[in-house]
């Protein structure tokens, strides 16, 4: 090891924000002041990605007033164990009970992610809330609706059959003007019911809620900027703090020289490698954080340059997944008359958060309140009471909503901070991340190494297809884990994360009778890798739907019929149908260059099933490609996108919207800088993402509604073929394949000179 001398730490820019500390109920309290109906239900199981509800919790759910609550005045409070992070579930799953109650979205309210409060419904990831914390919620209404007619029944002296209910109001059919209300019945009172499991969802054609665009409740105080983010939040005697992070990852803290501080009236923490200072203003924290003398012991090697494509496959295999093995693979290959192979890369890339992540904490002599803007507060519950070294029953996360998260983002980082600073000071601590750190310090989207091969026949037929990866965990998320966080790791605390998540939308939906699916995990991450959105499904279809066309291409074949000679599903047909028709697919639109200009001009496909068993999305891209740059210019995007049910169209139409705009950032700027030591790409200018200026002039959309059909998230599905399809385009303008994103100027210049010199077909 090597030593630094004692420098000044850079340090972040302040937020100012002066509201009131929102309000969190304890559970008891709430239901003190208001009636609740109690229902329990069977959980469905979770995937990995969700993290099932444990048993003894269910137990916990059952029998208590764990899902809605009616107030005197007769409106509905929702418990519930999902967040809204920006993409629309407040709104959809308010729809559903809405739906299944009959009354109004405006009497309904939702209390989301407390743990004093709410039920744990697992994390909110993977597009899974509309999936499966929707049917929870909806289930709990239907029931709740049952035993509303049910008291309706004993109140106006008629069957339930002969009951309706509407506007909050519990009728009789034959005479409407008969009826009592919801307050009437259940205001300021409690039912100890079980779920009967007898009560049915509304039919299809009785919906009034599900299925319409009913505007995002929450957008209105956005809109205004009255609404309480978790940067917003004040508590009284509440102090400010930042964290000094190591000069480099892995360096150990040899001292801390507070007296360069003194002046500054802030307190400095430190527990084991984790430096941090306290002081009464943020303005305060922020030079103290800037001008405190911190040595460190730097590793001998922080400075030295990572080929990180290179290195992936020097690693040993910690992990090894055989995902898919059907027919076989090595028989079909011999009697190919041609075996292609190509190689894809993925880099490490941000979540880009707009708004750095902040957490604030009241942690006393052996309890904790934690407020911040988890993807899931009970998962992070133990991995508090681990550090604190409190009981995990005596810690309560109270989520509060952050500035969105595409991921596994600083927000628990950003929580552990605080709860150690807290803990340190004996007082409420609010921690906001800088720029600075959340760029350099938030988990990252993995880089990975695909390798793809193909045996054809004489016609250019797929007879074989074999598919490897190479990549770490994309996930590190908390679940109990200390150090799975950062002040966790900078405590003592070991690292231990799962292998998971690596396989998605590994395997294709194409029927080739003879296929293998090969997943290679390793530990060895010079990054902290986790999840970012769609995990690992886009750089996999970047792969999958690239290699494709480079096969349809060697067919000398459409790229659509060519796939479609191999996909048997009807709903993927009818998307490919749908965005055919949609972009006018071989309608005049081939590839061209302007000689005068030098801008290449031509159009890609590619399709995708979301972890081949959900949403389907299709998508035809226009680009434009200056020759003489390599800036590439996305001019059209079309989609056509199936998940099942629509609850909500609005709302699903703006999370493709974005969906493919950031599938678009991320296929074309986005890249992380980094060495030995760290991220060296540490803000907007040497960490680009899309600006308005780069935006498509067209981004048309058509929803196909299945209401027959379960619903499936609309948050990651429609950002995995992004990529491919503009890769597609490019060798459709160029000539050249790029088997690498981001599709930088650099990239594009350098792909252009060796198909200029070469050639660039498999």
């Amino acid at each position: 090891m090597s030593m630094n001398t004692l420098t000044p730490n850079p340090g972040a820019s302040p937020v100012c924000a002066t509201s009131d500390a929102p309000s969190h109920p304890s559970r008891r309290g709430f239901l003190q002041a208001g009636g609740a109906i109690v229902i329990s239900f069977a959980f469905p199981v979770l995937s990995s990605a969700q993290t099932a509800t444990p048993p003894e919790k269910q137990a916990l759910y059952n029998g208590l007033d764990s899902w809605l609550a009616i107030g005197a005045n007769g409106n509905i409070t929702v418990f519930c164990g999902k967040v809204e992070l920006g993409q629309g579930v407040q709104t959809s799953l308010s729809q559903a009970v809405a739906e299944e109650l009959d009354c109004p979205m405006s009497r309904i309210s939702m209390i989301m992610g407390d743990t004093a409060i709410v039920p744990d419904q697992g994390t909110t990831t993977g597009s899974k809330t509309t999936q499966m914390g929707q049917p929870q919620l909806r289930q709990a209404a239907a029931e709740a609706r049952a035993v509303l007619l049910e008291l309706g029944a004993a109140k106006l002296g008629v069957s339930p059959d002969e009951l309706g209910i509407r506007e909050g109001i519990v009728f009789v059919k034959a005479t409407p003007a008969k009826g009592v209300s919801f307050a009437d019945l259940l205001g300021g009172k409690r039912f100890d019911r079980k779920i009967t499991g007898k009560a049915k969802f509304k039919a299809i054609k009785d919906y009034s809620v599900i299925g319409q665009p009913v505007p995002r409740v929450d957008l209105p105080a956005k809109t205004i900027a009255s609404f309480e983010y978790v940067h917003n939040l004040r508590l009284p005697g509440m102090l400010h703090g930042r964290v000094v992070r190591p000069a480099a990852i892995g360096a150990k803290l040899i001292r801390v020289d507070a007296a360069s501080i003194g002046k500054l009236g802030a307190r400095v923490v430190t527990r084991g490698d984790f430096v941090g200072v306290v002081a009464a203003r943020e303005e305060t924290a922020i030079a103290a954080a800037r001008q405190l003398k911190v040595e460190w012991a730097l590793p001998a090697n922080a400075a030295e340059a990572v080929d990180i494509h290179s290195e992936l496959r020097t690693y040993p295999v910690a992990h090894a997944q055989n995902d898919k093995i059907s027919g076989n693979v090595e028989s079909a290959f011999s009697k190919s008359a041609k075996t292609y192979k190509a190689s894809y890369l993925t880099p490490f890339q941000m979540h880009g958060s707009i708004g750095p992540s902040c957490g604030v904490a009241d942690v006393r002599h052996d309890s904790a309140t934690v407020w911040c803007g988890t993807q899931h507060s009970f998962g992070l519950i133990d991995t508090l009471a681990g550090i604190l070294n409190i009981p995990a029953k005596n810690v309560r996360l109270a989520w509060t909503e952050a500035s969105g998260c595409y991921g596994h983002n600083g927000a628990d980082d950003a929580a552990v901070d605080a709860a150690l600073l807290s803990q340190a000071v004996g007082k409420p601590v609010r921690v906001q991340w800088s720029r600075q750190d959340e760029h350099g310090w938030e988990p990252k989207g993995p880089a990975m190494v695909v390798d793809l091969a193909a045996g054809v026949d004489g016609k250019g037929n797929i007879l074989a297809w074999d598919f490897i990866n190479i990549t770490s965990t994309h996930s590190s998320r908390p679940r109990g884990q200390p150090g799975n966080t950062l002040g966790g790791t900078l405590t003592g605390h070991k690292p231990h994360y799962e292998f998971s998540n690596g396989n998605r939308n590994a395997d294709i939906n194409y029927a080739f009778p003879d296929r293998r699916v090969r997943i290679r995990y390793h530990d060895s991450s010079p990054l902290r890798p986790s999840s970012l959105r769609g995990l690992s499904a886009y750089p996999h279809t970047f792969a999958n739907e690239s290699f494709m066309d480079e096969l349809a291409f060697a067919a000398k074949a459409d790229p659509v019929a060519y796939r479609l000679q191999y996909l048997k599903d009807e709903r993927a047909r009818d998307v490919i149908s749908a965005v055919m028709k949609m972009a006018q697919w071989g309608a005049a639109k081939t590839a061209q260059t302007d000689t005068a200009s030098h801008i290449a001009s031509g159009r890609g496909f590619a399709f995708s099933r979301y972890e081949n068993i959900n949403a389907y999305t299709a998508m035809v891209v226009d680009v434009e490609v200056n020759r003489d740059t390599g800036e590439v210019r996305v001019k059209h995007m079309y989609a056509a996108f199936d998940c099942g049910l629509i609850v909500n169209p609005d709302g699903a139409r703006n999370q493709i919207e974005g969906c493919l705009v950031q599938g678009m950032s991320r296929a074309l700027f986005e890249e992380v800088a980094f060495n030995r030591g760290g991220v060296t790409s540490t803000d907007w200018s040497t960490y680009p993402i899309a600006r308005f200026e780069d935006l498509p002039e067209v981004v048309q959309i058509e929803l196909i509604n299945r209401p027959d059909q379960g619903s499936c998230g609309a948050g990651e599905a429609s950002t995995t073929p992004v990529a491919a399809a503009i890769g597609n385009a490019i060798f459709n303008a160029t000539g050249a394949r790029l088997r690498q994103y981001p599709f930088n100027p650099e990239r594009i210049k350098n792909a252009l000179a060796h198909h200029n010199n070469n050639g660039d077909t498999l």
